[in-house]
């Protein structure tokens, strides 16, 4: 079977065919069915779902949740629609792989009556590159992925860390929104709200700006005076520049927290999963966080660590994985699964 895999992002489109799993080309066709990466299903949406117009209009109504990558992806799927008839296009979403969090943890301690009325909850998000990483770290480790207790690790532009107890997600720090969480590049991550709510009330930020500065003027971003990016960041910081080294140093710091709070919400940690593009291609990060983490058992091994600094799938310590993000071969993995 022939996947077309579409990847709409907020200013790009990345295009895949896959063939049974593996990758035969970049675009083209034939094909047999399209897949389509949505980042946000809503309440609705917990697995992947052939396109008609009911879930358009479902979907069209929670594009204010995730207004940069939900429109393009959604204006994707209808002209593959109109272009392609006779041809399934599937809707995969990144919000699906943490249907499976306990109430516990997807809860808002915010009164019931408007959870219920708006349906709010943590969503989570990079589910596509979750589930992939935890799948394929259990074949890397030579253990079944039911058997263990993983922490992945997906660090990129956007980050977030998910909880994988046997292959099952129970907790990630994304929530309703992207914005919560890990520092990122441009994000700022989790904000103690009455810091937030002081800054509109007392210092005269407005909405607008206050969202626009977290979203895109925080983060590593904000903390270094560069653009933010992981690789410039570390450059500066290795030229002595001050600015840089905190942003490190935050960075770690709240990613080296947040990955004991998963491992507790995972009842421990036998596998420590590093994905995305810092986390594919950062060494001195990984050693950085398997430092703090030595007491989770976490131990990662100079040698195969920067033998491993160029991308690809590898163990590089005890109990500790770098897998290349493939939401492409997800994303097919889904679709074949619906279609069969």
């Amino acid at each position: 079977m022939r996947t077309l895999v579409v990847n709409p992002g907020s200013s790009s489109l990345k295009v895949t065919l896959v063939e049974d799993g593996t990758v035969v080309a970049d675009d083209g066709g034939p094909y047999d069915a399209v897949g389509v990466r949505f980042v946000h299903g809503g309440p609705d949406h917990t697995a992947a779902v052939v396109v008609d117009d009911q879930v358009l209009s479902d979907l069209d109504l929670v594009s204010d949740l995730a207004p940069l990558h939900n429109p393009p992806a959604l204006e994707a799927a209808r002209d593959l629609r109109g272009r392609h008839a006779g041809v399934p296009v599937v809707a995969c979403f990144d919000t699906a792989f943490h249907t499976t969090i306990p109430a516990a943890a997807a809860t808002y301690a915010l009164p019931r009556e408007w959870n219920q009325r708006w349906r709010l909850r943590r969503y989570g998000f990079h589910g596509l590159s979750h589930a992939w990483a935890a799948r394929r770290a259990a074949e890397l480790v030579g253990r079944p992925a039911g058997e263990l207790r993983m922490v992945t690790c997906h660090l990129g532009g956007g980050a977030s860390l998910c909880a994988v107890r046997g292959g099952r997600s129970v907790d990630t720090t994304m929530g309703f929104t992207p914005l919560e969480g890990l520092v990122m590049q441009t994000r700022s991550g989790s904000v103690d709200p009455g810091l937030l709510l002081h800054l509109l009330r007392r210092e005269g930020v407005s909405v607008d700006e206050l969202y626009e500065v977290l979203d895109r003027g925080s983060g590593l971003k904000g903390l270094s005076g560069t653009s933010g990016d992981f690789q410039e960041v570390r450059r500066a910081r290795a030229d002595g520049d001050t600015g840089a080294a905190l942003a490190f140093d935050v960075y770690v710091h709240r990613l080296v927290r947040e990955a004991g709070a998963m491992a507790a919400a995972a009842g421990g940690l036998d596998v420590l999963v590093f994905t995305g593009g810092v986390g594919e291609h950062a060494p001195e990060l990984r050693t950085a966080v398997g430092e703090r983490l030595a007491h989770l058992g976490v131990r990662v091994d100079s040698t195969r660590n920067d033998a491993a600094s160029g991308g690809g799938d590898a163990v590089v310590g005890d109990g500790v994985v770098v897998v290349e993000a493939r939401e492409d071969l997800e994303i097919d993995r889904q679709v074949r699964a619906l279609l069969a």
